[in-house]
């Protein structure tokens, strides 16, 4: 107890954080320790009912990551970058990217984009008519027009294996982490005994190190079925994939296919959208081109949420498989070729809970937000932390749940039901009406510091004698401090 390094190891493992290498050195222990707890208990105490306005002109999507608001408007080939209410040691990225300027390759057609604040990094997938259909990714960087100056080439390129015509290409998807970017697409397969057939393809490239890749992952779909293909970067060296089950890969030798570590048997075949922690874009080592910081948090040590839609006669719903990702490290000599079963991993290493269709989700490090709907214009905010500190030193700050908790699953296998017990401690907002008849909530994004809420407005005409809504061009981001 006298000692302020040991607690704020201690501090620091209990929070599930690691110490980042470029930490400014000068800053006393006992007040790293104490800026550690003040922030832990400041999301106990937030007040929802402060928040400032960004206004912002919409697009088809829109994420928010290291202070900053990303959009991608792929009907107009634009894109934007700008900072929200930025501190003042902050580097900050602000621009434009006209039709054309995201890839300036005659007859090509952009697929997905990534930006990487963290990295300076900015990836464009892209489709070349004239070029057999093939995919190339550019790698550039935020603040400039120039090749990225540690990447290994201008742009990364498909293996044969890959390379199939995107014409017929479905479900697009681009991440990054650290050294690692992936793509993944679903490919049809038109077969008249298999009519509904297809498959899904996954690459992954060390973009600091080659333009290629033989690190490759493919596997049968059937276009009419509810499973989903996901993946999940979880630190530098694993990769895990969800399908109907969960699959474990080690990325490690990226000239070899990955190699499979493990995988783990869902309850039942559901589909599973995956949702990715918000500051799983930031690598550890790479934080110096974003604000500073003297911790982040242990990929071994996270939470990942599978999003599980479904729908009753009457209701729509959805069920949120959150999964703590040491599940994913230890794995204590457990061989590949056995199947983990539910019960041997999920009970304990899990929560579940269903929500409304139009209820909100989001996920940093440890901690999940959710706004929940209470009537046609209310929600309401419930935080959730699963870190152990949390519940060791919640003081009445938040109902600490120890209980298991048990769901019906119904809709998809009648009359079973599934028990989870992950220990968490659980903080409810007063309800706040920051949606009115007037507007909609359309996401919500949670880091370290901030809650963000995306409200688009709404305006309202009457046709055939029925009122209905359109989405103006114009909406807000409300943004709450902690």
């Amino acid at each position: 107890m006298s000692s302020s390094e040991l607690q704020y190891i201690i501090e620091m493992s209990g929070q599930r954080l690691l110490p980042v290498s470029n930490t400014d050195n000068d800053i006393p222990v006992s007040e790293r320790l104490q800026l550690l707890r003040d922030k832990a208990h400041a999301w106990f105490k937030v007040d929802i009912h402060s928040s400032k306005a960004v206004l912002m002109k919409r697009t088809l999507r829109y994420w928010v990551a290291g202070g900053h608001v990303c959009s991608w408007y792929p009907l107009e080939d634009t894109a934007r970058i700008f900072p929200i209410l930025p501190e003042p040691s902050q580097r900050s990225f602000q621009r434009n990217w006209p039709p054309g300027t995201l890839c300036s390759v005659p007859h090509s057609e952009n697929l997905d984009i990534i930006m990487d604040l963290a990295q300076n990094l900015i990836a464009v997938a892209y489709i070349v008519d004239n070029d057999n259909e093939r995919v190339y990714i550019n790698l550039g960087t935020l603040d400039g027009d120039e090749v990225h100056p540690q990447a290994a080439g201008e742009r990364l390129f498909l293996s044969d294996d890959m390379r199939n015509p995107f014409h017929e290409t479905t479900s697009v998807v681009l991440k990054s982490f650290g050294r690692h970017i992936a793509l993944s697409h679903n490919v049809p397969l038109y077969d008249n005994e298999n009519p509904f057939g297809g498959k899904w393809q996954l690459q992954v490239w060390d973009w600091k190190h080659s333009t290629t890749s033989s690190s490759i992952l493919n596997g049968a779909m059937n276009y009419r079925s509810d499973i989903t293909v996901a993946f999940f970067f979880l630190g530098n060296d694993r990769l895990l994939v969800t399908t109907d089950n969960l699959y474990l890969y080690s990325i490690e030798d990226m000239s070899q296919p990955p190699e499979l570590l493990a995988w783990f048997l869902m309850p039942v075949s559901l589909t599973l959208w995956g949702l990715l922690p918000m500051d799983d874009i930031e690598h550890p080592q790479t934080r110096m081109l974003a604000q500073p910081t003297m911790y982040t948090s242990d990929p071994a040590h996270r939470l990942i949420c599978l999003n599980v839609p479904c729908r009753l006669k009457v209701d729509s719903y959805t069920q949120f498989f959150i999964i703590s990702t040491r599940i994913f490290f230890d794995l204590d000599g457990t061989g590949v070729a056995t199947p983990i079963p539910w019960e041997h991993w999920g009970p304990s290493n899990a929560r579940i809970f269903q929500h409304p269709y139009h209820g909100r989700v989001h996920i940093s490090g440890n901690r999940v937000l959710q706004a929940l709907p209470v009537g046609d214009s209310e929600y309401i905010f419930h935080l959730m932390d699963f870190s152990p500190l949390a519940a060791t030193n919640s003081r009445g700050l938040g109902h600490l749940v120890k209980e298991p908790s048990t769901i019906e699953i119904s809709t998809c296998r009648p009359g079973r039901s599934l028990t989870t017990s992950m220990p968490y401690v659980h903080v409810m907002f007063s309800d706040r009406k920051f949606v009115s008849i007037e507007s909609a909530l359309e996401n919500i994004w949670i880091d370290k510091d901030r809650i963000y809420m995306l409200i688009a407005d709404l305006d309202f005409s009457t046709v055939d004698g029925e009122l209905i809504s359109v989405k103006r061009p114009i909406g807000r981001l409300d943004v709450i401090d902690t």
